[in-house]
């Protein structure tokens, strides 16, 4: 298959899963474009494309600038579409205050269906596209300390789901990639968010779950293996509208299927002091 004429945006391109994607489609042939949110992060993508011998064109859009979403894509004639920028928040419900959540929904949900809704028309009239939405396996599962950030990834599943019939009928493919955990930057906003938690009576949770996270990290894979999977659905002819990537998330997600909520809550509360 040529895909030279093919053009795919991947957000957030600058570091982890999707840094490794956008090279991943430069490597296969793709007309591969990262979005970026600044000079510095753009050079960052251009080195490691030289570095990896492919083209990756970087482009600056702040996901969540909606008139900058519309200028970008409104130049751009999309085959795929890539949405992976977001970032970790780590927070009790009684932590995490409205502006705190409402900018984590700005930027996991609307963001991503508005970049969507952006790139729909041209998709419709090529008759043929490809929006991968990079969940998680806390698209399923949910956790203590980790409410809102889960909230945001149930919530792109639960619009992944209806855009995905809507738009079924236009020969378009909608996709939902969840990672379990891997070696991205992501973690650093673990050490971050517990930092600006002083006071809270959540504390000892905090600790217990960042060293659980930090023994966790060893095992942990590299997100080039989420890339080729991502890869591997805008190619595809006839992609699954969900991919479980890695052993932990296909055991998190079969676990949480089996086992009881009281058995789960009370494993939970044990693990972390609650």
């Amino acid at each position: 298959m040529d895909n030279s004429a093919r053009t795919v945006l991947t957000t957030g391109a600058n570091s982890g899963i999707g840094l490794a994607t956008a090279l991943e489609l430069g490597r296969r042939g793709f007309h591969s474009i990262g979005s970026v949110r600044s000079e510095e992060k753009a050079a960052t993508l251009a080195k490691a494309a030289a570095e990896a011998g492919v083209a990756v064109e970087p482009v600056l859009l702040d996901v969540t600038d909606a008139d900058g979403c519309r200028q970008v894509l409104g130049h751009l004639d999309l085959f795929g579409l890539v949405n992976n920028a977001g970032y970790g928040v780590t927070g009790a419900v009684e932590d995490v205050d409205d502006d705190e959540a409402r900018q984590l929904l700005e930027t996991m949900v609307v963001a991503p269906v508005r970049l969507a809704r952006l790139a729909l028309p041209a998709m419709r009239a090529h008759g043929e596209g490809r929006i991968v939405n990079v969940s998680s396996i806390a698209g399923r599962a949910t956790a203590p300390l980790a409410g809102w950030y889960a909230a945001a990834k149930h919530a792109l599943e639960a619009v992944s789901d209806a855009l995905r019939a809507e738009v079924a009928g236009a020969g378009l493919k909608v996709v939902l990639v969840e990672p379990g955990g891997f070696k991205t930057s992501i973690w650093d906003d673990f050490d971050r968010d517990i930092n600006k938690r002083a006071g809270s009576p959540f504390m000892a949770a905090y600790q217990r779950s960042l060293q659980g996270q930090k023994l966790a990290e060893a095992f942990m894979g590299r997100p080039e293996q989420v890339a080729r999977v991502i890869a591997s659905a805008i190619e595809g002819r006839n992609p699954r509208a969900r991919y479980l990537v890695g052993v932990d998330a296909q055991l998190l997600a079969l676990t949480d299927q089996l086992t009881p909520t009281a058995v789960k809550d009370r494993v939970l509360r044990l693990a972390l002091g609650l």
